[in-house]
Protein backbone atom coordinates (compact mmCIF):
# COMPACT_ATOMS: atom_id res chain seq x y z
CA UNK A 1 0.00 0.00 0.00
CA UNK A 2 1.28 3.50 -0.71
CA UNK A 3 1.89 5.88 1.77
CA UNK A 4 -0.66 8.48 2.99
CA UNK A 5 -0.34 12.05 1.96
CA UNK A 6 1.38 13.99 4.51
CA UNK A 7 -1.10 17.06 3.55
CA UNK A 8 -5.11 16.83 3.70
CA UNK A 9 -7.29 19.72 2.51
CA UNK A 10 -10.54 20.12 4.15
CA UNK A 11 -13.56 22.05 2.65
CA UNK A 12 -15.30 23.82 6.30
CA UNK A 13 -18.47 25.44 5.87
CA UNK A 14 -20.08 27.80 8.38
CA UNK A 15 -22.20 24.81 9.89
CA UNK A 16 -18.29 23.76 10.96
CA UNK A 17 -18.26 20.27 12.20
CA UNK A 18 -21.79 19.35 11.43
CA UNK A 19 -21.19 19.17 7.68
CA UNK A 20 -17.93 17.18 7.46
CA UNK A 21 -17.48 14.08 6.26
CA UNK A 22 -16.78 10.80 7.57
CA UNK A 23 -13.46 10.85 5.69
CA UNK A 24 -12.95 14.51 6.92
CA UNK A 25 -13.28 13.48 10.56
CA UNK A 26 -11.16 10.93 10.04
CA UNK A 27 -8.22 13.12 8.88
CA UNK A 28 -8.70 15.88 11.54
CA UNK A 29 -8.37 12.92 14.17
CA UNK A 30 -4.94 11.93 13.43
CA UNK A 31 -3.50 15.46 12.31
CA UNK A 32 -0.03 16.72 14.18
CA UNK A 33 -0.98 20.12 12.64
CA UNK A 34 -4.16 21.95 11.65
CA UNK A 35 -3.42 24.74 9.47
CA UNK A 36 -6.20 27.64 8.33
CA UNK A 37 -7.30 31.17 8.38
CA UNK A 38 -8.47 31.95 12.43
CA UNK A 39 -12.40 31.96 11.35
CA UNK A 40 -12.47 28.55 10.17
CA UNK A 41 -10.40 27.42 12.85
CA UNK A 42 -13.11 29.16 14.85
CA UNK A 43 -15.24 27.29 13.79
CA UNK A 44 -14.07 23.55 14.52
CA UNK A 45 -14.35 22.62 18.29
CA UNK A 46 -11.29 21.04 20.00
CA UNK A 47 -13.38 17.82 20.07
CA UNK A 48 -12.92 17.29 16.80
CA UNK A 49 -9.08 17.46 16.56
CA UNK A 50 -6.42 14.96 17.86
CA UNK A 51 -5.29 15.64 21.16
CA UNK A 52 -2.19 17.71 21.43
CA UNK A 53 -3.29 18.92 17.52
CA UNK A 54 -1.18 22.36 16.93
CA UNK A 55 -3.34 24.79 15.79
CA UNK A 56 -1.62 27.38 13.03
CA UNK A 57 -2.84 30.87 11.71
CA UNK A 58 -2.52 30.75 8.34
CA UNK A 59 -1.15 34.70 7.18
CA UNK A 60 -1.31 37.49 5.38
CA UNK A 61 -1.00 37.78 2.22
CA UNK A 62 -2.03 33.89 1.38
CA UNK A 63 1.38 33.33 -0.33
CA UNK A 64 3.03 33.79 3.22
CA UNK A 65 1.15 30.44 4.18
CA UNK A 66 1.82 28.55 0.97
CA UNK A 67 5.66 28.73 1.88
CA UNK A 68 4.94 27.81 5.58
CA UNK A 69 2.62 24.71 4.59
CA UNK A 70 6.04 23.65 2.20
CA UNK A 71 8.12 23.70 5.40
CA UNK A 72 5.69 21.62 7.33
CA UNK A 73 6.47 18.54 4.42
CA UNK A 74 6.51 15.24 6.68
CA UNK A 75 4.17 15.88 9.24
CA UNK A 76 0.53 15.66 8.93
CA UNK A 77 -0.85 18.42 8.50
CA UNK A 78 -5.04 19.28 7.73
CA UNK A 79 -5.30 22.68 5.78
CA UNK A 80 -8.79 23.91 6.10
CA UNK A 81 -10.36 25.85 3.08
CA UNK A 82 -13.93 27.46 2.42
CA UNK A 83 -16.86 24.94 0.87
CA UNK A 84 -15.61 23.28 -2.20
CA UNK A 85 -11.32 23.75 -2.01
CA UNK A 86 -11.66 23.72 -5.68
CA UNK A 87 -13.33 26.14 -7.11
CA UNK A 88 -12.38 29.69 -6.96
CA UNK A 89 -10.62 28.36 -3.41
CA UNK A 90 -7.07 27.33 -2.39
CA UNK A 91 -7.23 23.99 -3.15
CA UNK A 92 -5.61 24.41 -6.85
CA UNK A 93 -3.07 26.88 -5.65
CA UNK A 94 -1.44 24.27 -3.08
CA UNK A 95 -1.82 21.24 -6.00
CA UNK A 96 0.01 23.00 -8.26
CA UNK A 97 3.11 23.05 -5.76
CA UNK A 98 2.85 19.84 -4.86
CA UNK A 99 3.14 15.85 -6.48
CA UNK A 100 -0.21 13.67 -6.81
CA UNK A 101 0.79 11.11 -3.63
CA UNK A 102 1.63 14.27 -1.12
CA UNK A 103 -2.20 15.34 -0.62
CA UNK A 104 -5.98 14.35 -0.88
CA UNK A 105 -9.20 16.46 -0.41
CA UNK A 106 -12.35 16.68 1.16
CA UNK A 107 -14.63 19.16 -0.15
CA UNK A 108 -17.24 20.78 1.74
CA UNK A 109 -20.56 22.01 0.12
CA UNK A 110 -19.61 24.68 -2.13
CA UNK A 111 -21.38 28.51 -1.43
CA UNK A 112 -22.20 28.22 -5.16
CA UNK A 113 -24.09 25.39 -4.81
CA UNK A 114 -26.03 26.56 -1.43
CA UNK A 115 -26.70 29.92 -2.66
CA UNK A 116 -28.51 27.93 -5.91
CA UNK A 117 -30.18 25.96 -3.44
CA UNK A 118 -31.60 29.25 -2.02
CA UNK A 119 -32.58 30.75 -4.47
CA UNK A 120 -33.69 27.67 -7.35
CA UNK A 121 -31.32 28.61 -10.20
CA UNK A 122 -30.24 25.86 -12.27
CA UNK A 123 -26.45 26.23 -11.39
CA UNK A 124 -25.51 25.33 -15.43
CA UNK A 125 -27.47 28.37 -16.46
CA UNK A 126 -25.97 30.61 -14.18
CA UNK A 127 -22.27 32.57 -14.30
CA UNK A 128 -20.85 31.29 -11.35
CA UNK A 129 -17.14 34.01 -10.57
CA UNK A 130 -14.67 34.35 -7.84
CA UNK A 131 -14.52 38.16 -6.86
CA UNK A 132 -12.40 38.17 -3.55
CA UNK A 133 -9.36 38.73 -5.26
CA UNK A 134 -9.99 39.78 -8.34
CA UNK A 135 -11.54 43.34 -9.52
CA UNK A 136 -14.66 43.94 -10.11
CA UNK A 137 -14.92 44.65 -13.86
CA UNK A 138 -14.95 40.60 -14.27
CA UNK A 139 -18.10 41.15 -14.50
CA UNK A 140 -18.38 43.30 -17.57
CA UNK A 141 -18.55 40.22 -20.52
CA UNK A 142 -21.17 38.69 -18.41
CA UNK A 143 -23.68 42.42 -18.06
CA UNK A 144 -26.76 41.76 -19.85
CA UNK A 145 -29.99 42.26 -18.73
CA UNK A 146 -31.62 38.82 -17.71
CA UNK A 147 -28.49 37.16 -17.01
CA UNK A 148 -27.81 35.26 -13.76
CA UNK A 149 -24.57 35.30 -11.67
CA UNK A 150 -23.81 34.33 -8.43
CA UNK A 151 -20.47 36.20 -7.29
CA UNK A 152 -18.08 35.69 -4.08
CA UNK A 153 -16.84 38.82 -2.64
CA UNK A 154 -14.14 39.63 -0.41
CA UNK A 155 -15.64 41.16 2.51
CA UNK A 156 -18.69 42.88 3.48
CA UNK A 157 -17.71 46.33 2.13
CA UNK A 158 -17.22 44.96 -1.01
CA UNK A 159 -20.84 45.27 -1.53
CA UNK A 160 -21.24 48.64 -1.34
CA UNK A 161 -18.45 48.53 -4.21
CA UNK A 162 -20.03 45.82 -5.91
CA UNK A 163 -23.28 48.46 -6.24
CA UNK A 164 -21.36 51.18 -6.85
CA UNK A 165 -19.68 49.51 -9.87
CA UNK A 166 -23.15 48.51 -11.48
CA UNK A 167 -25.01 51.67 -11.13
CA UNK A 168 -21.87 53.04 -13.24
CA UNK A 169 -22.14 50.45 -16.03
CA UNK A 170 -25.77 51.52 -16.15
CA UNK A 171 -27.38 48.20 -14.59
CA UNK A 172 -28.24 49.99 -11.03
CA UNK A 173 -31.61 47.94 -11.61
CA UNK A 174 -30.01 44.83 -11.39
CA UNK A 175 -31.86 42.30 -8.72
CA UNK A 176 -29.17 41.34 -5.51
CA UNK A 177 -29.81 38.69 -3.12
CA UNK A 178 -26.92 39.36 -0.38
CA UNK A 179 -25.96 36.41 1.47
CA UNK A 180 -24.17 36.42 4.21
CA UNK A 181 -22.43 33.31 6.36
CA UNK A 182 -24.51 30.65 4.32
CA UNK A 183 -24.85 27.41 5.34
CA UNK A 184 -24.35 28.39 9.06
CA UNK A 185 -26.38 29.83 12.12
CA UNK A 186 -25.64 33.21 11.34
CA UNK A 187 -26.57 32.89 7.69
CA UNK A 188 -28.96 35.82 6.30
CA UNK A 189 -30.60 36.75 3.07
CA UNK A 190 -30.85 40.82 1.59
CA UNK A 191 -33.04 41.35 -1.17
CA UNK A 192 -32.82 44.34 -3.14
CA UNK A 193 -31.48 46.12 -6.22
CA UNK A 194 -28.28 47.66 -6.83
CA UNK A 195 -28.93 51.39 -6.75
CA UNK A 196 -30.69 50.89 -3.10
CA UNK A 197 -28.28 48.74 -1.51
CA UNK A 198 -24.96 50.75 -1.23
CA UNK A 199 -25.52 51.98 2.25
CA UNK A 200 -26.25 48.47 4.15
CA UNK A 201 -23.43 46.48 6.21
CA UNK A 202 -23.06 42.79 5.56
CA UNK A 203 -20.98 40.19 7.20
CA UNK A 204 -18.25 38.12 5.92
CA UNK A 205 -18.40 35.64 4.18
CA UNK A 206 -20.19 37.01 1.75
CA UNK A 207 -22.19 36.14 -1.92
CA UNK A 208 -24.36 37.86 -4.09
CA UNK A 209 -26.66 36.30 -6.60
CA UNK A 210 -27.40 38.97 -9.24
CA UNK A 211 -30.09 39.14 -12.25
CA UNK A 212 -28.74 41.52 -14.36
CA UNK A 213 -31.10 44.41 -14.84
CA UNK A 214 -30.66 48.11 -16.79
CA UNK A 215 -29.99 49.94 -19.68
CA UNK A 216 -25.84 50.00 -19.77
CA UNK A 217 -24.24 49.12 -22.91
CA UNK A 218 -23.80 45.09 -23.55
CA UNK A 219 -20.42 43.66 -24.64
CA UNK A 220 -21.30 41.54 -27.79
CA UNK A 221 -20.13 38.02 -27.87
CA UNK A 222 -19.19 38.33 -31.40
CA UNK A 223 -15.34 39.25 -32.49
CA UNK A 224 -15.59 42.46 -34.17
CA UNK A 225 -16.49 44.55 -31.31
CA UNK A 226 -17.69 47.94 -32.03
CA UNK A 227 -14.53 50.54 -31.54
CA UNK A 228 -16.22 52.75 -29.27
CA UNK A 229 -15.56 49.89 -26.66
CA UNK A 230 -11.59 50.62 -26.76
CA UNK A 231 -10.53 54.06 -25.73
CA UNK A 232 -7.56 54.52 -29.05
CA UNK A 233 -5.72 57.48 -31.03
CA UNK A 234 -6.69 56.60 -34.05
CA UNK A 235 -4.69 53.26 -33.97
CA UNK A 236 -6.77 50.20 -33.75
CA UNK A 237 -7.56 47.70 -35.75
CA UNK A 238 -11.17 48.65 -37.42
CA UNK A 239 -13.93 46.54 -36.51
CA UNK A 240 -14.86 44.34 -39.99
CA UNK A 241 -11.01 44.06 -40.00
CA UNK A 242 -10.58 43.05 -36.61
CA UNK A 243 -13.20 39.88 -36.91
CA UNK A 244 -11.54 38.98 -40.16
CA UNK A 245 -8.38 38.92 -38.26
CA UNK A 246 -9.66 37.67 -34.92
CA UNK A 247 -10.51 34.15 -37.51
CA UNK A 248 -7.58 34.08 -39.49
CA UNK A 249 -5.95 33.92 -36.22
CA UNK A 250 -8.68 31.18 -34.99
CA UNK A 251 -8.32 31.08 -31.43
CA UNK A 252 -8.40 27.19 -29.91
CA UNK A 253 -8.47 26.84 -25.54
CA UNK A 254 -5.53 27.14 -24.05
CA UNK A 255 -3.27 29.06 -26.01
CA UNK A 256 -1.10 32.04 -26.38
CA UNK A 257 -1.21 34.98 -28.59
CA UNK A 258 1.36 37.23 -29.26
CA UNK A 259 0.09 41.47 -30.09
CA UNK A 260 2.48 42.81 -32.19
CA UNK A 261 1.93 46.46 -32.34
CA UNK A 262 -0.88 47.00 -29.76
CA UNK A 263 -1.96 50.16 -30.91
CA UNK A 264 -5.48 49.79 -28.75
CA UNK A 265 -4.83 46.25 -27.67
CA UNK A 266 -8.21 45.44 -29.62
CA UNK A 267 -6.76 42.31 -30.74
CA UNK A 268 -5.16 40.77 -27.66
CA UNK A 269 -8.67 41.76 -25.65
CA UNK A 270 -10.95 40.67 -27.76
CA UNK A 271 -8.41 37.30 -28.01
CA UNK A 272 -9.13 37.07 -24.68
CA UNK A 273 -12.90 37.81 -24.48
CA UNK A 274 -13.05 34.20 -26.66
CA UNK A 275 -12.66 31.99 -23.81
CA UNK A 276 -10.79 32.45 -20.11
CA UNK A 277 -8.61 29.48 -20.91
CA UNK A 278 -6.75 31.94 -23.56
CA UNK A 279 -3.48 34.39 -22.66
CA UNK A 280 -2.43 37.18 -24.55
CA UNK A 281 0.97 39.31 -24.39
CA UNK A 282 0.82 42.43 -26.48
CA UNK A 283 3.86 44.32 -27.40
CA UNK A 284 3.33 47.93 -27.69
CA UNK A 285 6.66 50.46 -28.38
CA UNK A 286 5.08 53.54 -27.17
CA UNK A 287 4.70 54.08 -23.51
CA UNK A 288 1.58 55.91 -23.61
CA UNK A 289 -0.20 53.70 -25.82
CA UNK A 290 1.04 50.60 -23.73
CA UNK A 291 -1.12 52.15 -20.45
CA UNK A 292 -4.07 53.37 -22.83
CA UNK A 293 -3.77 49.13 -23.77
CA UNK A 294 -3.52 48.05 -19.95
CA UNK A 295 -6.72 50.34 -19.12
CA UNK A 296 -8.82 49.19 -21.88
CA UNK A 297 -7.90 45.56 -20.91
CA UNK A 298 -8.93 46.27 -17.09
CA UNK A 299 -12.30 47.88 -17.87
CA UNK A 300 -13.56 44.95 -20.25
CA UNK A 301 -12.51 42.19 -17.48
CA UNK A 302 -9.56 40.97 -19.06
CA UNK A 303 -6.60 42.72 -16.96
CA UNK A 304 -4.52 39.29 -17.18
CA UNK A 305 -3.52 40.56 -20.53
CA UNK A 306 0.29 41.04 -20.60
CA UNK A 307 1.61 44.48 -22.04
CA UNK A 308 4.85 44.48 -22.45
CA UNK A 309 6.55 48.01 -23.79
CA UNK A 310 8.83 47.56 -26.26
CA UNK A 311 9.90 46.76 -30.04
CA UNK A 312 9.83 44.13 -31.79
CA UNK A 313 11.90 41.61 -31.97
CA UNK A 314 14.12 42.89 -29.29
CA UNK A 315 11.22 42.93 -26.91
CA UNK A 316 10.34 39.18 -27.63
CA UNK A 317 12.77 37.90 -25.72
CA UNK A 318 11.78 35.30 -23.02
CA UNK A 319 8.51 36.17 -23.69
CA UNK A 320 6.39 32.80 -23.01
CA UNK A 321 6.02 30.83 -26.58
CA UNK A 322 3.06 31.69 -28.79
CA UNK A 323 0.24 29.69 -30.36
CA UNK A 324 -0.70 32.38 -32.65
CA UNK A 325 0.66 35.94 -33.59
CA UNK A 326 -0.63 38.92 -35.12
CA UNK A 327 1.27 41.95 -36.12
CA UNK A 328 -0.49 44.73 -36.47
CA UNK A 329 2.05 47.64 -37.05
CA UNK A 330 5.61 47.84 -37.27
CA UNK A 331 6.29 44.93 -39.42
CA UNK A 332 9.97 44.91 -41.40
CA UNK A 333 12.29 42.35 -42.58
CA UNK A 334 14.37 41.48 -39.54
CA UNK A 335 10.59 41.36 -37.51
CA UNK A 336 9.49 38.68 -40.20
CA UNK A 337 12.45 36.73 -40.65
CA UNK A 338 12.07 36.43 -36.77
CA UNK A 339 8.61 34.87 -36.81
CA UNK A 340 9.55 32.75 -39.74
CA UNK A 341 11.66 31.27 -37.48
CA UNK A 342 9.93 30.93 -34.60
CA UNK A 343 9.70 27.22 -32.61
CA UNK A 344 6.86 24.95 -32.95
CA UNK A 345 4.03 25.54 -34.98
CA UNK A 346 2.57 29.10 -34.35
CA UNK A 347 -0.21 30.70 -37.05
CA UNK A 348 1.30 33.95 -38.07
CA UNK A 349 -1.14 36.57 -39.29
CA UNK A 350 0.21 40.00 -40.66
CA UNK A 351 -2.44 42.75 -41.73
CA UNK A 352 -0.35 45.60 -44.60
CA UNK A 353 -2.16 48.94 -44.97
CA UNK A 354 1.60 50.70 -47.02
CA UNK A 355 2.66 49.42 -50.25
CA UNK A 356 5.81 48.91 -48.67
CA UNK A 357 4.54 46.00 -46.23
CA UNK A 358 2.53 44.97 -48.68
CA UNK A 359 5.60 44.01 -50.99
CA UNK A 360 6.58 42.00 -47.97
CA UNK A 361 3.94 40.13 -47.25
CA UNK A 362 3.28 38.92 -51.28
CA UNK A 363 7.16 38.37 -51.28
CA UNK A 364 6.62 36.28 -47.91
CA UNK A 365 3.53 34.52 -49.46
CA UNK A 366 5.40 33.38 -52.22
CA UNK A 367 8.53 32.17 -50.34
CA UNK A 368 6.81 30.36 -47.44
CA UNK A 369 3.50 30.06 -48.57
CA UNK A 370 0.38 30.51 -46.79
CA UNK A 371 -2.62 32.53 -47.85
CA UNK A 372 -3.26 36.28 -49.00
CA UNK A 373 -6.41 38.09 -48.73
CA UNK A 374 -6.67 41.53 -50.07
CA UNK A 375 -9.88 43.54 -48.25
CA UNK A 376 -11.45 46.57 -49.74
CA UNK A 377 -14.14 48.17 -47.29
CA UNK A 378 -16.39 51.49 -48.10
CA UNK A 379 -18.89 53.05 -45.66
CA UNK A 380 -21.62 55.46 -46.80
CA UNK A 381 -20.33 59.14 -46.31
CA UNK A 382 -21.62 62.97 -47.44
CA UNK A 383 -21.05 64.03 -50.35
CA UNK A 384 -22.68 67.57 -50.07
CA UNK A 385 -26.18 67.23 -49.61
CA UNK A 386 -26.24 63.76 -50.51
CA UNK A 387 -24.24 59.85 -49.97
CA UNK A 388 -21.83 57.90 -51.34
CA UNK A 389 -19.66 55.28 -50.77
CA UNK A 390 -16.51 56.42 -49.42
CA UNK A 391 -13.36 54.02 -49.78
CA UNK A 392 -11.15 53.19 -46.82
CA UNK A 393 -7.24 51.80 -47.34
CA UNK A 394 -7.30 48.75 -48.39
CA UNK A 395 -6.06 45.89 -46.18
CA UNK A 396 -3.51 43.05 -47.12
CA UNK A 397 -3.95 40.52 -44.97
CA UNK A 398 -1.38 37.53 -44.51
CA UNK A 399 -1.79 34.11 -42.55
CA UNK A 400 0.67 31.10 -42.56
CA UNK A 401 1.36 28.44 -40.53
CA UNK A 402 4.79 26.26 -40.53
Amino acid sequence: MSEAPWLTIVGLGEDGPDGLCAASRSALARAEIVFGPPRHLSLLPARETAPGAERLDWPVPFADGVTRLMGLRGRQVVVLASGDPFWFGAGAVLARRLSRGEWRAFPGRATFSLAAARLGWPLERTACLGLHAAPLARLRPQMAPGQRLIVLLRDGTAVAELCDYLVAQGFGATGLTVMECLGGPRERLTESCAEALADQSFAAPVCVALEVAGQGAVLPLASGRPDSWFDNDGQITKRPIRALTLSALAPRPGEHLWDIGGGSGSIGIEWLLADPSLTATTIEPRADRAARIAGNAARLGVEQLQVVTGAAPAALDRLPPPDAVFVGGGLGPELLAHLVRLPGRPRLVANAVTLETEALLVAAQAEHGGDLLRVALSSVAPIGPKRGWKSAYPVVQWRWAR
